[in-house]
């Protein structure tokens, strides 16, 4: 998309941003590029921790005396126009004249509640928790409609970005067979020394020269010489799913398996790999979201957590003058990946606020709920066991999520509304935390979650 003339505006208006969950990550990211961004003020920021809101404001570099701590609605009226203001309670706001709420906290009964009132109050939220919007981005969408509106994923997360690819793709008429992303970490070997490095923050190192019988592409059993090598640095991310999750309920695009794939693949690969197994892939049906653990040399550049889509080649001329061009492409010359290797987090964010407020893109009233996340025990759970989401990937001990299509889900209970609950019966290794297994009947989030699985 061309955003000149955004950029151009001379209109006057601009976006008034509100930022709960301001300081995490992503938070920070966002908070850090705002004031690049001449379209845009930040209004307010609400954590739990207003002294490290204000500690974090002066080390990006807001002027310290514009920064102002309320503690109530009097307070936030009492405030200057051109103040930033820092609250403690969510709810405050959407009472402080902003036109946008960022939600970034992953904590699914915030999210949803800040979500409704500001939608309800025609102020146009943007989800970065990704936690409640594979739960609750049905309805959300729904309610904005209602209320004029925008609910939007963000650019700098990969659903949103997957999304943008994605119906780019839709406009020019491919036929997409699988779309997804890379797991957040890389495989990095180093071919002169056999030194295997595992990016998942502390680095973990290996020397492991057998890569070598895997490093080039053969097919299908080089993916599984590269997993079996590899076995014990790999698991199924609860992000990663529901990240896929977002993306299938808006498009339609069904998992390709309950856990996904995950081969460990080049850039290179993509089109020789997620294609239909007639052709030498590993798809037992398209159609699909699926991700990848990267794999890439010591001097390649990395996939950065990116995303991409596989289409067809209908056109095999056309197709001929693209790949002398570089473009990725299967061996069989009938597939092509195109890929975004980025996702750049906050500093995207305004360009999805920018869009929604002066544009008024961003809603999605076909959301469906087409996918379900879900947990599978890992090993026998008692009754009264507590289950809580947790670290860094937003995870639940004892259990691995896996991500079905919502006609074969059953009575699956949502991952992340298990949050906190206990359980009523045992629970056997290998299976799926139920409905039953757990008391949900009277909380309103489930009740909305319920309200959104009635949606044709």
């Amino acid at each position: 998309m061309d955003y000149t003339n955004l950029q151009n505006n001379v209109t006057g208006k601009k976006s008034k941003v509100g930022i709960i969950g301001a300081i995490g990550g992503y938070g920070y990211t966002l908070l850090a590029q705002i004031p690049k961004v001449k379209l845009m003020d930040l209004r307010v920021i609400c954590d739990r921790h207003p002294e490290e809101c204000a500690a974090v404001l002066k080390e990006i570099g807001y002027d310290e005396s514009k920064i102002a701590v309320c503690k109530d609605r009097k307070e936030i009226e009492r405030a200057n126009a051109d103040e930033i203001l820092i609250v403690s309670d969510y709810r405050l706001v959407i009472e402080c004249g902003i036109t946008a709420l960022v939600e970034c906290t992953g904590n699914t009964a915030v999210s949803l509640d800040a979500a409704l009132l500001a939608l309800r109050k025609g102020i146009n939220v943007y989800m970065v928790s990704k936690e409640a919007d594979c739960i609750f981005g049905t309805v959300l969408n729904q309610v904005a409609a209602e209320n004029n509106a925008i609910y939007a994923l963000v650019n700098g997360d990969q659903p949103r970005n997957l999304l943008d690819l994605y119906s780019w793709a839709m406009l020019l008429g491919l036929e997409v067979v699988a779309a997804g992303k890379s797991s957040e970490y890389d495989f990095v070997w180093d071919r002169e020394n056999g030194d295997l490095i595992y990016l998942d923050g502390e680095s973990k190192t290996e020397n492991m020269p057998e890569m070598l019988q895997h490093w080039y592409y053969e097919g299908r059993e080089t993916l599984a010489g590269r997993r079996k090598l590899l076995e014990k640095y790999t698991s199924v991310i609860s992000a990663d799913l529901c990240e896929m999750n977002l993306v299938s309920n808006i498009t339609g695009l069904v998992p390709h398996s309950p856990f996904l794939s995950y081969p460990i693949a080049k850039i290179s690969e993509l089109a020789d790999i997620f294609i239909p197994e007639e052709d030498g892939g590993i798809l037992k049906k398209t159609g699909v979201v699926d991700v990848f653990y990267n794999l890439r040399g010591r001097d390649e550049a990395s996939f950065c957590g990116g995303e991409f889509i596989i289409v067809k080649c209908e056109n095999k001329k056309m197709w001929d003058i693209l790949k002398s061009k570089g473009h990725v492409m299967s061996r069989n010359e009938k597939y092509a990946c195109i890929y975004y290797p980025y996702h750049f987090m906050g500093l995207e964010t305004p360009a999805s606020i920018l869009l929604g407020d002066f544009m008024e893109i961003g809603t999605h009233t076909e959301c469906r709920q087409v996918s379900v996340l879900t947990g599978v025990a890992d090993y026998d759970l008692a009754k009264g066991t507590v289950l809580n989401v947790s670290g860094h990937h937003h995870s639940i001990e004892g259990l691995t999520p896996q991500l079905l299509e919502r006609k074969a889900s059953g009575n699956a209970a949502p991952f992340y509304l298990l949050n906190g609950t206990t359980l009523l019966k045992d629970v056997k290794r290998g299976e799926t935390i139920t409905l039953d297994a757990v008391d949900l009947s009277e909380l309103e989030t489930y009740k909305l979650y319920a309200k959104g699985l009635e949606l044709e």
